[in-house]
């Protein structure tokens, strides 16, 4: 089998199954004071401490994986351990398609706290957003459980209700929003026109995201007359939380024609791998625009650590999520699997974002939405010369020149109507057009400038 490993804070993949070499181990550690011997003599005394005496009978089964997944969580929030139906459900999410709300979670000080809800999903038309806390499920608090057990209490048949008891920054009190879960399918990247710019939205990293953004740029393309009609490319990864490392790596180099774009160091140094890019660019040059926000994690971070480290793109919104670490998916007995952390990723320029997160070129927070009783408000009637009774007409200016002037105001109150919608995508559109305007691009460089050392 081969091995992946992923660059998310959720995710599934294929791994290759993990031979330790025990005896060797216990050999080197039997003349330590404290021997792995006797540290497992421990376990096992306990073990058998809790069979006989605890005040209900216990199961095996369970014991033992609750042991090994403490284990596992104990040494950072992203490392677990998932029983076969887990495992399972994990290796149908990189597919892209099922089941539950459309949340991705993370545990922090204890607390399930949200990562980003998913385009088109249960949670995102509830309004959950970025940064929440889930205290409460059905009633029942999540607090002491592990981030798996949370995540199975969230789980359910398609079609059936779940209460979430939220906790938001800016609100006094806990609220309880009511979802019906749903089948969740993913289109890890959708494209559309707007201003001549090419927007593509990526919500995952899943086997389908390569491939879908060539797909996503040609067609864009395609309805703007050619690639050399477009002003430039947005690369929206908001809200996108991570997920595979090798389809971060081949977005990165879809728009890269040389040099590193990522590399990862584990515990020992042969371990350490560098990922470069090759000859080619989707965008042909044309200007980007990557959109990031607090929900933009682990392979959303690459792409972008990479893009902006060589100067392709300008990197605009607020800072990202910070998770700077790889997982690798190892299968093992009863056909469950780890989940183990493996190694630090490391942008182009040497930098690690781990818990400090990306800090966009241009900061350009999101303002909250309108209440709609202040959308449905009508706005003050405004008059103009042309209006008045009796105008003179324009002399200066053809039919065709006319329509030509309407046809831009009205384009100039499309872009207005976009940043009502969404303030920081015109904010990006709007750098393109600058850009396009000035007969400007983005000039990458080859070697990026070293990170700071401490």
């Amino acid at each position: 089998m081969k091995k992946f490993v992923i660059a998310a804070l959720g995710g599934t993949i294929a791994g290759t199954l993990l031979s330790v070499q025990v005896a060797p181990l216990l050999a080197e550690e039997a003349s330590k004071p404290a021997s792995v011997y006797q540290e497992l003599d421990l376990f096992g005394d306990v073990f058998r401490r809790i069979r006989g005496d605890y005040v209900e009978q216990v199961d095996d089964k369970k014991l033992i994986e609750a042991a090994i997944n403490g284990m596992l969580s104990s040494l950072d929030p992203h490392s677990s351990y998932m029983p076969a139906d887990e495992y399972d459900d994990m290796k149908v999410q990189t597919r892209g398609s099922f089941g539950g709300l459309g949340i991705e979670v993370t545990m922090e000080n204890g607390a399930v706290k949200v990562v980003s809800p998913m385009d088109g999903t249960p949670a995102s038309a509830a309004g959950i957003l970025s940064g929440d806390f889930i205290t409460h499920v059905n009633g029942e608090s999540l607090m002491g459980l592990t981030l798996d057990d949370a995540v199975d209490k969230m789980r359910g048949p398609v079609g059936s209700e779940v209460t979430l008891k939220i906790v938001r920054e800016g609100k006094t009190e806990p609220f309880d929003v009511t979802l019906t879960r749903d089948t969740i399918k993913l289109t890890a990247v959708k494209g559309r026109l707007e201003a001549n710019t090419a927007i593509l939205r990526i919500t995952t990293f899943n086997d389908q995201t390569f491939p879908n953004l060539q797909e996503s740029l040609k067609k864009v393309a395609e309805e703007a007359g050619g690639i050399d009609k477009l002003n430039g490319v947005i690369l929206d990864l908001r809200n996108n939380p991570g997920g595979l490392l090798t389809q971060a790596i081949a977005v990165s180099d879809a728009f890269l024609d040389k040099g590193e774009i990522v590399s990862t160091r584990g515990r020992k140094p042969e371990e350490s791998e560098r990922f470069n890019a090759t000859p080619g660019d989707l965008a042909q040059g044309k200007p980007i625009v990557v959109l990031i926000n607090g929900g933009s994690a682990s392979a959303s971070e690459i792409v972008t650590g990479a893009l902006q480290d060589h100067h392709r793109a300008i990197v605009v919104g607020t800072k990202s999520f910070g998770k700077g670490s790889v997982q690798t998916v190892i299968p093992v007995q009863n056909d469950g699997a780890m989940r183990l952390t493996t190694s630090r990723y490391y942008t182009p320029s040497g930098r690690s974002i781990q818990a400090l997160g990306i800090a966009p070129d241009i900061v350009v927070p999101q303002p909250p939405a309108a209440p709609e009783t202040d959308k449905a408000e009508d706005t003050p009637e405004t008059r103009s010369e042309a209006d008045l009774r009796g105008v003179l007409s324009n002399d200066s200016m053809t039919e065709d020149e006319k329509k030509q002037a309407e046809d831009e105001r009205a384009k100039a109150e499309e872009a207005a109507k976009l940043r009502l919608e969404d303030f920081q995508l015109a904010y990006g559109i709007d750098i393109i057009k600058g850009l396009a305007v000035a007969g400007q691009t983005l000039v990458p460089v080859d070697e990026p400038k070293a990170a700071a050392k401490p």
